[in-house]
């Protein structure tokens, strides 16, 4: 019998190889739902992570590719034990976009109808993208406080600035963004505190190496001592292509050969890297190259990391 494609991926997704499980000697600090884990052509699962402090309802939303079919998953899952209007409209505190790319932000746009009155953070090109291509008249509605007129101001637009940690509104977190290189664009790394915890996701990005950049190099920077310190209790980082995608077409993307590169970085500035929760993401299908992605990493991790699969709807505590 012939498994449809749908099912196929989900099972390589989940058990080709088996989740690591997320380390958690201490207390938990964050619970990570995720509402999209793939790059790629399925519209019903592309990135989007909600992440709180442990014990709160109080979310922030990393992109937003898919909101509406993921956190039906979770509630379908009993990750959420009320509905998905409510979690859509109260759960979520605001949306952290890192680039203004459709497989991050189609959910957002689509659901705008639907949400509640919040803020979209970002970098200001980003935020300038959605403003003059998405949130327009002729494009969708300007649901948005800038723009243009008539402006329906359900969401409001705050630009961060890299380097400065700014406080999100109706949470106890604070982010801080860090520039990333994706190609043509800027994307961008989200550094999130709670209290003295940090958990760290990032964007599309290529390696320094292939993209000519120092992009990578200063965020490590900027969190090693926080890896040295424990309290960096997870970094979220994508990988698109198994190791036989030629550099020339990675298009701002990673690899297994490139990630493990970028981690021997963090691991020179920060001593060791041994057990720190890796959360791979953006996988892009077809099924054959996620199962070459997942078996590259595994054979090759020289670091000790502790290599974690999210699943859509799947809660993740850190």
């Amino acid at each position: 019998m012939r498994l449809p494609s749908r099912i196929l991926l989900y099972l390589i997704i989940c058990f080709l190889p088996a989740v690591s499980i997320a380390q958690t000697n201490a207390a938990p600090a964050f619970r990570v739902v995720p509402l999209g884990i793939l790059g790629g052509i399925d519209e019903s699962n592309l990135s989007a992570y909600m992440i709180a402090p442990a014990g709160s309802d109080n979310y922030i939303c990393m992109d937003a590719g898919t909101l509406h079919a993921g956190i039906e998953k979770a509630v379908a899952t009993k990750t959420f034990s009320v509905t998905g209007e409510q979690v859509l409209k109260q759960y979520i505190k605001g949306y952290f976009i890192s680039h203004a790319h459709l497989d991050h932000i189609s959910g957002l746009i689509i659901n705008s109808p639907e949400d509640s009155t919040k803020n979209i953070y970002g970098l200001k090109s980003t935020l300038e993208t959605i403003k003059t291509h998405y949130f327009t008249w002729e494009s969708w509605a300007n649901f948005a406080n800038e723009g243009e007129e008539p402006r329906l101001k359900k969401y409001h637009y705050k630009a961060l600035e890299p380097g400065s940690e700014a406080a999100v509104d109706n949470t106890t977190m604070q982010v801080q963004a860090f520039p990333l290189s994706h190609s043509n664009l800027t994307s961008t790394a989200f550094l999130v505190r709670s209290n003295d915890s940090y958990i760290l996701y990032l964007g599309d990005t290529g390696a320094d190496e292939i993209e000519k950049s120092y992009n990578l190099q200063k965020l490590w920077e900027a969190v090693a001592p926080l890896v040295k310190a424990k309290k960096l209790k997870a970094i979220m980082i994508e990988v698109s292509f198994p190791n036989g995608q030629p550099d020339k077409t990675l298009f701002g993307h990673l690899t297994p050969k490139w990630l493990m590169a970028e981690m021997a970085v963090l691991k020179n500035l920060a001593g060791s890297v041994k057990g720190l929760n890796l959360v791979v993401t953006h996988l892009k299908p077809p099924v054959q190259n996620i199962i070459k992605i997942k078996n590259q990493l595994k054979a090759d991790n020289p670091l000790g990391l502790n290599l974690i699969y999210p699943q859509q709807g799947i809660a993740m505590v850190f």
